[in-house]
């Protein structure tokens, strides 16, 4: 088996949960979590992008530095 490693705070059964709340939630669920993203004025954005660019937009990210 595997060795797992985990972010800082985080462990196996933490892991499990996050699973276990994710996978009950409904379709609506869902789309509320997704409205509400796209409302949330943080320091993030939701970008819809073209499949055939996705290669360079994630080589942009994994190089930008992190904020």
């Amino acid at each position: 088996m595997n060795d797992q490693r985990f972010p800082e705070g985080w462990d196996l059964k933490r892991v499990q949960d996050l699973i276990a709340e994710l996978d009950a939630r409904t379709d609506d669920e869902w789309a509320a979590a997704d409205e509400a993203s796209a409302r949330d004025e943080g320091e993030q954005a939701m970008v819809a992008v073209a499949i055939a660019l996705l290669p360079e937009v994630r080589r942009l990210l994994a190089t930008a530095k992190a904020v």
